[in-house]
């Protein structure tokens, strides 16, 4: 199984706002960048939507370690938050759905497909490849606005 690292990150101008996402992908001396933006929506959804981004790239199972700074993201796997959403029918404990729920769910499936490790980095510090996605966000707000 190919071992992937996926860096990611999510940005938003207001929240809600117009926001965007960016990753980057590598597999050995393989590097790709990608990003995108909407017009309406939350930091939150821009950081699991470049994870699903993300994942969304790769042909074929592989062996992925996800650097993401959205504790929101990293959370929701590391302390099993999705598991007991899941076996809520999409509920939070307070019995309110699930934000996001759509993404969540998209998310989940492509865990099935590929064997997926979160990691939490610090956002904002002096991670190239963070900073990398971060930039790659911010950017695509600007083309959204056309700046």
């Amino acid at each position: 199984m190919k071992k992937v690292i996926l860096y990611t990150d999510g940005a938003c101008s207001g929240n809600p706002g117009p926001g965007g996402w960016g990753a980057v992908l590598m597999c050995g001396d393989l590097k790709k960048e990608i990003s995108g933006a909407e017009e309406n929506t939350t930091n939150n959804r821009m950081e699991i939507t470049a994870v699903v981004q993300g994942l969304s790239m790769l042909k074929y199972p592989c062996e992925v370690d996800v650097y993401s700074d959205s504790a929101y993201t990293v959370n929701a796997f590391s302390q099993h938050w999705l598991d007991g959403w899941k076996r809520n029918g999409w509920k939070k404990s307070d019995g309110k759905d699930v934000l996001n729920k759509d993404l969540w769910q998209k998310l989940d499936e492509l865990c099935k497909i590929h064997k997926v490790s979160f990691i939490k980095v610090k956002g904002h510090a002096d991670n190239e490849y963070n900073n990398r996605c971060d930039a790659l966000a911010t950017g695509a707000i600007k083309k959204l606005r056309g700046e």
